[in-house]
């Protein structure tokens, strides 16, 4: 039976834009920069800023689509070592939201663990959300750091700063051939 949650009814949305996005945070956190820079914090309003309401929501689609990516990665990773996906990514992850108290408050971090459980089932991050209403302000930060965590998780297990990054890259760049 088909899920009103499989990935196939979902938007894309703008996968590019926000790669760039999780790709830059990444790459901040590895040149040893652990507070947001303001001047990165004003570019990020600016460029938000210049997508317009479908611009926004395409790039929150983007973000869904690459945490649904990273899931199915990760969740292949899991099953190759005999793991439950679940099991070895939520409770890390929800461990790691709940230590940046500044960019994460502890009332989304549920929302965050069930829309990664949402990806780790096989079923679009987008399109579970969407069930519970319009996204709000105050999960902007914790969907981005959902997407840049996981990546951070995929990185560690591969020992390559630039994996994540490569595997949604290599994505695209394969879509676009079509």
């Amino acid at each position: 039976m088909s899920s009103p949650c499989d990935p196939q009814y979902a938007p894309a949305g703008d996968v590019s834009a926000a790669l760039m996005l999780v790709d830059s945070r990444l790459k901040a956190i590895y040149d040893g920069r652990t507070e947001v820079d303001p001047e990165r914090q004003l570019l990020d309003r600016q460029f938000t800023a210049s997508l317009g309401p479908t611009g926004a929501q395409d790039l929150l689609d983007g973000v869904c689509t690459i945490i649904f990516m990273y899931m199915k990665w990760l969740r292949m990773a899991c099953e190759d070592h005999g793991k439950n996906v679940i099991e070895y990514v939520v409770p890390n992850l929800v461990t790691s939201m709940g230590r940046m108290p500044k960019s994460i408050r502890p009332e989304a971090v549920p929302t965050m663990a069930g829309l990664v459980i949402a990806a780790g089932t096989g079923l679009s991050p987008s399109l579970w959300r969407q069930q519970y209403g319009d996204w709000t302000r105050e999960e902007m930060n914790p969907l981005e750091a959902t997407a840049f965590l996981l990546a951070e998780v995929i990185n560690r297990i591969t020992d390559d700063q630039d994996f994540a990054t490569r595997l949604i890259d290599d994505a695209l760049s394969s879509a676009d051939a079509y």
